[in-house]
């Protein structure tokens, strides 16, 4: 257990989930779904109440494994064993940093708003991008608690903007703006699970509180509400926001905008509106980046603790974080940023960023199995939270489905790409892992 004045609390670790869910896909999802009409807010509902499954499935691991430090890892470790950890850690890992890597290229391209050059200017980019990685890496390794103190104070910042917006749109909806209730030429059925495909991406990272359990105060009650408050509390912002938008501007527009939240805010009080919600994107994405690079050093942590990662990775500095862990995968991130940037290059990056959200689902699934397996062990059967864990593994299939047959191959490839190193530390241990 780590010493209680640099644990997290209940503030915390909330913000720290509400944080890593809103990133930058919010400020373009409006136009996405615009195609759709309102019928998409349906799509809103039913991955929200997925995404609530999934948080309610964690809160009741949390309780059932209040220390278990990792999440995912942990818990698929203490109910389907060491192998099936294994995977789960190797994935995740790989999802963390490929997505910090998309995150801290949506953090240069929402500051080309205030800085035009660095649209222009790859070495300039480069270096912005590498410059707030670098600097969230230090805060990171001067210990959980700093970390955690920049993760509210982003978080409350980038919840204003959006906040405003929603609630100043409300005022100015447009009902005509939702007739008819689908504008696609898709059935109700085929347009309802297209829109819920495209928006239940939005809603990964829910399990982040569960992850740096060791570090978190009162675990068994701390982690449990931040779950669930921060889900439910991500999920409003995403639906109120969309209405919002949706009501201010015609599908037609908004199916074109280039940034939605920013034109939504122009048509209610002029142009110099669209810097509010820059900003607020600048500040969503670098909040993002530092609760993600957090997270990043925490899983590995723990597998490296169980033999099932290097032992580079277990290792702490004198301020009790993974500071190792945390470095390397911030040099993987700084690889997958000058790919980026290379034009021959970006349309791999954006692949392997697909296929980190396939493994993050991945995890999801080997978790909610775990709950099954952890849970039986307890005597009686609780067959409310059994429909709710079952409802949320089909939703995380669904998600995986709706990934594409490419996505899902080339991601198997990527699981078993780390079977080697599973091998290697085996043999080394010379233990039954």
């Amino acid at each position: 257990m780590s010493d209680n004045s640099k644990q997290i609390g209940l503030l915390t670790s909330t913000s720290l989930v509400v944080g890593n869910m809103i990133a930058s896909g919010l400020f373009m999802l409006p136009a996405t779904l615009a195609i759709y009409g309102g019928i998409s807010l349906l799509g809103w509902i039913i991955s929200g109440a997925g995404a609530i499954c999934l948080a309610l499935v964690y809160s009741w691991l949390s309780k059932l494994q209040p220390l278990a430090t990792g999440g995912p890892y942990a818990y698929t470790r203490d109910g389907m064993g060491g192998f099936a950890a294994f995977l789960v850690a190797w994935g995740y890992w790989i999802s963390v940093w490929c997505t910090n890597g998309a995150i801290s290229v949506a953090f240069v391209s929402y500051l080309t708003a205030f800085i035009p050059s660095l649209g222009t200017n790859p070495i300039y980019a480069i270096g912005t991008g590498l410059s707030a990685i670098w600097l969230l890496t230090w805060i990171n390794t001067k210990g959980i608690r700093e970390a955690g103190i920049v993760q509210v104070i982003t978080t409350i910042l980038k919840l204003a903007p959006l906040l405003v917006i929603t609630i100043g749109g409300l005022f100015y909806l447009n009902v005509e703006h939702f007739i008819p209730f689908n504008i696609s030429a898709q059935s109700n059925l085929s347009a309802i699970t297209s829109t819920t495909t495209l928006t239940l991406f939005a809603f990964l990272g829910l399990e982040c509180a569960t992850i740096p359990a060791g570090n978190v105060k009162n675990p068994e009650k701390t982690i449990p509400r931040a779950t669930i408050i921060g889900t439910i509390l991500t999920t409003f912002i995403y639906i109120a926001g969309t209405v919002a938008v949706m009501g201010l501007i015609p599908p037609s527009v908004l199916s074109n905008s280039q940034a939605p939240f920013a034109d939504a805010a122009a048509s209610i009080w002029g142009e110099k509106a669209r810097y509010l919600v820059a900003g607020g994107a600048v500040i969503s994405t670098f909040g993002a980046l530092n609760g993600w690079i957090l997270i990043q050093g925490q899983t590995p942590l723990a597998a490296a603790r169980d033999n099932l990662f290097p032992h580079i990775f277990a290792k702490e500095n004198k301020n009790g974080t993974p500071a190792a862990g945390i470095v390397i995968g911030s040099v993987l991130i700084s690889i997958l940023i000058g790919m980026n940037f290379s034009h021959s290059l970006a349309d791999t990056f954006k692949f392997i960023l697909l296929l980190g959200t396939l493994t993050c689902l991945v995890a999801y699934l080997f978790s909610i199995v775990s709950y099954f397996v952890i849970d039986a062990k307890k005597p009686g059967i609780r067959w409310g939270k059994m429909v709710v864990a079952s409802l949320a593994f089909l939703y995380s299939m669904w998600a995986v489905v709706g990934s594409g047959e490419e996505t899902v191959y080339w991601g198997f490839i990527m699981l078993m790409a780390g079977l080697p190193f599973y091998a290697y530390l085996k043999i080394r241990s010379k233990s039954s892992l």
